[in-house]
């Protein structure tokens, strides 16, 4: 760098990793800034670059790389690689890692993930924030004074990675299976051929295996059900066993049942929690200990002393979930947004050796994959359901109030609100529970609701909706998100693919009742769109859909409720 640059990169400094658009907020003398500032971090260590398919990608890449080594690191260039393979280089060679990608983000974006020696997770506390404040003073400088006998050299990090993989999950003898995975143009595109191809008997189909940083075909998000239309499709179409879809970076897995229907990551988080733990049992550990967000369904812990092992309820985050990982030498541990971790994989999450644990007990039983997971979603679940609001604390605190009023209810405050309103004595009408947290980076509350029964589940889940709905006091607003681009990171997103997004539909907030809709509550709060399914909310003289926005009049008190519009009327 010639120039003296002022640079804030608050920005695009996030919890857990850099997230921001290529070019724009993230430009190549940031990244170089921002080698540079990793390697005064660590002492001038030894470094993995790697990088994903986007077209800014390596070009990203070679400035990170250039700016550790005038820094005096010893770097060693991977090329292409997923996110997990970059763990895996990180861990086998003991040195520091950086992975250049946005993983879910549109194409424009880009970022970093930043890691110590054994895969090690660095993030805002640990190391995030003192490699932007470096990065800046580089920045501010102009230049980046050059020390040391720096250098970089290339290395191939796949046969590694694959070799591991499956020393970790081998495949059992048992029946052939018809696997389908939707690469989504992304870094799946590279590491599923390698780890799934050769498998005996395994026949492995891949969609939109090309690398492509434009996803040309659908966005690299998994947890989003539209882009897993064209999975759902084919797993039909063709019959097979099972489907798999990876995000951008391929180290987050959305597993397919054999009729097309998306596996709810806490059914995975259970599955492969029971066959870790009987693993370590095996190997002689007494009582393993598996790790599960606190937004993860009941089942999850139950599953987990049933096959005599320790339950452990986290925080969102993946630098969190890690160094619990390392606290409790937990054996594995699953996040609800496909997330999962495996000790013996450096405690580092990998979406394809989570893919091979499924495939393996699948292999291993008589009947189909939604029989095979029908055992670990016994319950009724919302997803999670996404509400915009400007005050989120002051409606999470309408929810507390409410209930608090319940009697029975336990309420408590953990990495946001969490309700328990279930006895085991009760009737399972009444047993249900919920969280609600505030995302960090959008004015979003996050509601997730479980329930013995659905009818409950959906009472409930309407219930707080409404009260989330509700207008609040004079002044009752919060603050703007730091920036029209930043956008949750992986482990914010929704809980598989039976998410919502229920936003304002009108600039008035009205309560319940105020379209004039004279049906009996329970009815009321029952309705849903008949276009899309999404929540109802009342707004003058009609019931508007808070997702796909459309406009159901209410005529004489009666909600005039008819599917197929191809607009919203009057928009």
């Amino acid at each position: 760098m010639s120039e003296r640059t002022s640079a804030d990169l608050s920005a695009i400094v996030k919890t857990s990793d850099i997230r921001g658009e290529a070019g724009v907020t993230l430009t190549v003398e940031v990244a170089r800034a921002l080698g540079a500032a990793f390697a005064d971090l660590l002492d001038a260590p030894e470094i993995v670059v790697a990088h994903d398919m986007r077209v800014s990608s390596p070009q990203l890449a070679d400035a990170v790389i250039d700016g550790a080594v005038r820094r005096g690191a010893v770097v060693a260039d991977a090329g292409l690689a997923s996110t997990d393979q970059l763990y895996c280089a990180s861990g086998l060679h003991q040195a520091a890692g950086v992975m250049i990608t946005a993983s879910h983000n549109p194409a424009a974006d880009n970022g970093m993930k930043f890691c110590r020696a054994g895969a090690r997770p660095i993030g805002r506390d640990d190391g995030l924030a003192e490699i932007r404040r470096r990065a800046e003073e580089h920045l501010a400088a102009g230049e980046i004074p050059a020390r040391g006998q720096g250098r970089a050299e290339q290395i191939e990090t796949l046969a590694d990675y694959t070799a591991m993989l499956h020393r970790l999950a081998p495949l059992p003898p048992g029946r052939d299976l018809h696997v389908i995975v939707d690469a989504g143009n992304a870094m799946a595109g590279l590491t599923a051929p390698a780890v799934l191809g050769d498998l005996l008997g395994i026949t492995l189909e891949i969609l939109h295996g090309e690398l492509d940083g434009s996803f040309p075909h659908h966005a690299p998000d998994p947890m989003r059900p539209e882009n897993l239309a064209d999975l759902q499709q084919a797993v039909t179409a063709r019959q097979a066993d099972l489907g798999l879809a990876f995000d951008g970076d391929a180290d987050r897995c959305v597993v397919l049942d054999e009729t097309g229907a998306a596996v709810p990551p806490s059914a995975v988080t259970a599955l492969i929690a029971q066959r870790e733990i009987a693993r370590a049992r095996a190997a002689g550990e007494e009582q393993p200990t598996v790790l599960a967000n606190l937004v993860s369904s009941r089942h999850v812990a139950e599953a987990i002393t049933a096959a005599g092992g320790r339950h452990v309820s986290t925080p969102v985050g993946h630098s969190l979930i890690k160094a619990l990982m390392a606290q409790h030498d937990a054996v594995f541990g699953g996040e609800h947004s496909a997330h999962y971790y495996f000790r013996d994989f450096f405690r580092a999450d990998s979406g394809m050796l989570a893919a091979l644990h499924v495939i393996a007990a699948l292999r291993e039983s008589d009947g189909p994959a939604s029989q095979l997971v029908a055992r670990h979603s016994p319950y009724a679940i919302s997803g999670e359901i996404n509400s915009r609001h400007p005050a989120p604390a002051a409606a999470r605190a309408r929810v507390r109030a409410w209930a608090e009023g319940l009697p029975g209810a336990a309420v408590q405050e953990r990495d946001g609100l969490i309700i328990t309103h279930w006895d085991e004595a009760a009737p399972p009408a009444e047993q249900w529970w919920l969280t609600l947290r505030s995302s960090t980076t959008e004015p979003l509350l996050r509601l997730n609701v479980e329930a013995r029964e659905a009818a409950t589940m959906e009472q409930i889940r309407d219930t707080v909706q409404s009260l989330i709905a509700q207008p609040g006091s004079e002044g009752d607003t919060e603050p703007e998100p730091r920036g029209e681009r930043e956008q949750a990171t992986e482990h914010e997103q929704p809980v598989g693919v039976l998410s919502q997004t229920a936003e304002a539909a009108t600039d008035v907030e009205l309560p319940a009742g105020a379209s004039g809709a004279d049906v009996p509550r329970w009815v009321r709060t029952a309705l849903r769109c008949p276009d899309c399914g999404g929540h109802l909310r009342d707004v003058p003289a009609a019931l508007q859909c808070a997702h796909c926005r459309r406009v159901h009049p209410v005529e004489d008190g009666i909600p005039v409720l008819i599917a197929g519009r191809t607009s919203a009327p009057g928009q």
